[in-house]
């Protein structure tokens, strides 16, 4: 009886069928290099410990928002971002609005706003993005500090030394 022919190795299903557990290893290993090769971990801080010791004056800030009372309405339309300063004692040159991404630091935006007179402060904006956003809103000599949640796309936004007072 004569043997069957032998097919070479390639023709047969089970090499293939092995090869692929590590062929898709090595193909999910190269997907995980560019992604950590192109994304930015904002997680992470080199300064730690200072940013820990930082916290306090922070609060500190926070607190003295409080006992001025200091509360600001944040108008957000046609490109410009308008603040309405409702404490006398609190008035300043100018104020920061900063725009904190929860995730994505690389996202985070800054907003100077100027006085424009009786108590109201403006500044350029542009709509960073859909999402929630936190905002801190802080006086030009760092006295004080307010913060409060954002959604994209509301119009108006109240901030209160306790946080987000109202709309």
């Amino acid at each position: 009886m004569p043997n069957p022919p032998v097919k070479p190795w390639y023709r047969e299903p089970w090499p293939w069928l092995l090869m692929l557990a590590p062929l898709a290893a090595v193909v999910m290993g190269a997907a995980m290099v560019v992604l950590a090769v192109r994304s930015n971990d904002g997680l992470v801080v080199d300064d730690y410990y200072k940013q820990g010791l930082a916290i306090n004056q922070t609060l500190a800030r926070q607190r003295r928002a409080a006992a001025l009372a200091v509360q600001v309405g944040l108008d957000f339309a046609d490109g410009r971002v308008v603040a309405t300063l409702e404490q006398r004692g609190a008035r300043s040159e100018a104020m920061l609005l900063t725009l904190v991404h929860p995730t994505r630091a690389g996202r985070d935006r800054q907003v100077l706003l100027v006085p424009r007179g009786g108590g109201t402060y403006a500044g350029e904006f542009a709509v960073p993005g859909p999402g929630r956003w936190h905002l801190v809103l802080e006086d030009a000599d760092r006295t004080w500090r307010l913060y409060g949640l954002w959604e994209a796309g509301e119009r108006s936004v109240r901030l209160a030394a306790e946080g987000r007072a109202g709309e």
